[in-house]
């Protein structure tokens, strides 16, 4: 190959090498993750392609805590339900939402629905999503429920959680787990002083009163869980 020709090649390799690497960069970036996600959902995306509906049975699960012991729904015997929320260390939604999540378990926990939170993230994709990691994390954020990390990703699969945070609420029935609401926490993932309707409080409180969930669906904001 000529020099002439040899030349403009190479400058286009550098050039679509270089544009690559930035944006990946960018793609990394929290603000820019953020802004993508929302960008992505649309309204009329249904809050799970695959897992459980409203009226399915949920199975247990035995997936280890931040503390080391081994948690499961059937070691809440007095439980009325269970708010099983999927989130992790490191999503700005999830982050956003970890002040909520410690007050609607002490909201809850003592009227018969403790809060569940399940790490469903692959470390080796997000490192920043260890388990030694989440032990962090609860320690700092306080965090008044069990934090359980999903290593074999099994239980999200099994639920059809996509995001994080993404929630599952159920009411046991017949000594079954009911699937009763699935989908986001309240109307407002970025601010929580800007919340308008409290989704999941609002169906506790309609089991709570005897009544059935009015909302039973609403579409989850979160980052991806990584697989």
């Amino acid at each position: 190959m000529k020099i002439k020709t040899f030349l403009p090649v190479l400058a286009l390799i550098a050039t679509f090498s270089l544009g690559s690497c930035k944006d990946a960069a960018q793609k990394d970036m929290p603000g820019n993750s953020e802004k993508k996600e929302m960008a992505i959902l649309s309204e009329e995306e249904t809050t799970t392609a695959y897992g459980y509906t409203i009226g399915d049975e949920a199975t247990d699960f035995n997936l280890e805590n931040v503390d080391g012991s081994m948690v499961s729904l059937s070691d809440y015997p007095d439980a009325k339900g269970y708010i099983v929320i999927f989130t992790c260390n490191t999503c700005p939604f999830a982050v956003a939402s970890e002040d909520r999540i410690v007050a609607l378990d002490q909201e809850f926990k003592e009227k018969g629905y403790p809060v569940i939170a399940i790490n469903p993230n692959n470390p080796e994709v997000q490192p920043d999503d260890t388990f030694e990691k989440m032990q962090q994390k609860a320690d700092e954020a306080g965090f008044t429920f069990p934090y359980l990390f999903d290593e074999s990703q099994t239980v999200h699969a099994k639920y059809g959680a996509t995001k994080t945070p993404h929630v599952y609420l159920l009411q046991k029935e017949d000594g079954k787990n009911i699937v009763k609401y699935i989908g986001a926490i309240d109307d407002n993932v970025r601010n929580a002083d800007a919340v308008n309707e409290r989704f999941l409080a609002n169906a506790v409180n309609e089991l709570l009163a005897g009544k059935e969930v009015t909302t039973k669906e609403t579409k989850a904001i979160g980052c991806s869980v990584k697989q």
